[in-house]
């Protein structure tokens, strides 16, 4: 059996580690990750939730159809775009004037655009039609996956890593502070973000998927999502 080829679209490489580590639960072949964005050639993109919209509007502005038909992609048998969902308590204005201009000339969807919480499916769709409008007038295809974790990446790690019921897991998809809160437990538990501590509690995500889905149902959102693509 043939490796599969996915594609990665990322805030960063800490989120990288996060879902390189999420694939290795969910999928039974082996699969080679590439990282499309942040991407050192390109950056002018620059990293976090910004450099994700700078990518999906290039997309757009390159090829005006189905992600799935864009020559520069056909390679890969799935392309994931991420995304924290925090992002939807963002403002354009925070990614500079540039971006604000833009949102205004391109009519991007809101932001923010965070709902009350729970349930964090209202901030979710909510952050996936602003995401779409990013793409406009592109559009997601059947091999896009989105990757949507709540708060966090971070709240997956913190999922894998603490014991069930732990305080800092009560209401978990709704904390934004999850992540930071992760990096100040006692050093028994701390995880700061940082990519080389990040990567050493990776194999931590992929083993203990199952408590992570139990805690976070964007979780198994991305895992149907993953499946149902391929």
């Amino acid at each position: 059996m043939s490796d599969l080829h996915i594609a990665l679209v990322v805030e960063g490489d800490t989120d990288l580690v996060i879902i390189e580590a999420a694939l290795k639960a969910i999928l039974q072949r082996p699969f080679i990750l590439t990282k499309l964005q942040p991407e050192a050639t390109a950056p002018k993109m620059g990293t976090g939730w910004s450099g994700v919209l700078k990518w999906c509007h290039a997309s757009g502005q390159r090829h005006g159809a189905d992600l799935d038909s864009d020559p520069t992609l056909q390679q890969f048998d799935l392309l994931i775009i991420h995304l924290d969902v925090d992002v939807a308590g963002e403002q354009y204005t925070n990614a500079g004037a540039t971006i604000e201009a833009m949102a205004v000339q391109h009519g991007w969807q809101a932001l923010p655009c965070a709902q009350p919480c729970p349930p964090v499916a209202d901030s979710v769709c909510a952050l996936t039609t602003t995401l779409d409008s990013w793409l406009t007038p592109a559009s997601r295809g059947a091999k896009t996956v989105l990757c949507l974790p709540a708060q966090a990446s971070g709240t997956w790690l913190a999922a894998a890593t603490l014991p069930a019921g732990h305080p800092l897991l009560a209401a978990a998809e709704c904390n934004v502070s999850v992540e930071s809160n992760l990096g100040k437990l006692a050093l028994n538990q701390r995880i700061r973000k940082k990519v080389r501590e990040y990567q050493a509690k990776a194999h931590s995500v992929t083993t203990n998927w199952p408590a992570i889905k139990a805690v976070c149902t964007q979780a198994i959102a991305f895992e149907t999502a993953v499946l149902a693509a391929l």
